[in-house]
């Protein structure tokens, strides 16, 4: 079976990719080291940025290691990755056929991308490029709705989202279940805020979301408004006033299981 985008991917971060780069969320300063120690990973273990977007995760992962390959399908993320990191050696491919050797990779490393392939091939094609005993590590930013205008900005996306895969939906955990490969080694979380105002930290980092940049741009620009009104009513800030995103960054570390 070949493997395609999702509409939504394609369309919406074919679209947007450089609104993605610019105000989408970085990740904890504290996961490198967490990521280091946990893992025992060296200066010269090569990693892999599976699904790595516009490269908002590849900072976290230079410090690490010397030795990283970043893997996108989305042209566009990936001319943007290519600008902001040139010295990262970068591959144009789907996540079920990974142009690397077999047991080449130490760790392969997910932020913000497994819902969008979480299959039994992908899972397939990791464990053969791993190392034996390797890791694979998958992350995400996620808005934390124990804030009540987060929570009603999430109200407004969840009609929205139709078929579009999610992090919050769990359905990624499926592609675990009844597989040899892999065996959940850590879990951890990590709190962070992302600071800026109302225009770029909220609704312009919500129509970075694919579905909704997958929109006609009418669409859009209405639900912008929609979104700084929400924040407006709930905050009494403005599209221009700063304010703090509260976000959970979630992280699971599942190891390779020893080959039979």
């Amino acid at each position: 079976m070949t493997q395609s985008l999702h509409p939504a991917a394609e369309k919406g971060f074919g679209a947007a990719a450089a609104l993605y780069q610019q105000v989408r969320p970085d990740y904890p300063a504290e996961i490198s080291i967490w990521l280091q120690q946990q893992l025992n990973l060296g200066p010269q273990d090569a990693l892999l940025d599976l699904g790595a977007g516009t490269g908002k995760f590849l900072p976290y992962l230079k410090p690490i290691s010397a030795c990283i390959t970043a893997v996108e399908p989305v042209p566009a993320m990936l001319q943007q990755l290519r600008q902001a990191h040139p010295d990262i050696n970068t591959v144009q491919a789907f996540s079920s056929q990974i142009p690397v050797p077999d047991h080449s990779i130490r760790a392969v490393f997910c932020a913000q991308s497994f819902h969008w392939f979480a299959d039994r091939a992908t899972l397939a094609e990791i464990q053969r490029i791993l190392q034996p005993h390797g890791y694979l590590v998958l992350i995400w930013n996620q808005r934390d709705i124990n804030t009540d205008w987060v929570k009603a900005l999430a109200d407004i996306l969840l009609p929205l989202e139709g078929s579009t895969p999610r992090y919050h939906s769990g359905l990624w955990q499926k592609a675990f279940e009844q597989q040899p490969w892999f065996t959940l080694h850590q879990e951890t979380a990590f709190r962070q805020l992302h600071r800026g105002t109302v225009e770029q930290v909220v609704s312009k980092r919500l129509l970075s979301t694919s579905f909704i940049a997958a929109m006609p741009e009418a669409q859009q620009q209405a639900l912008k408004l929609q979104f700084e009104q929400t924040v407006f009513e709930l905050t009494g800030k403005q599209a221009q006033d700063e304010i703090e995103f509260p976000y959970t960054t979630h992280v699971y570390v599942f190891q390779k299981t020893a080959e039979k």
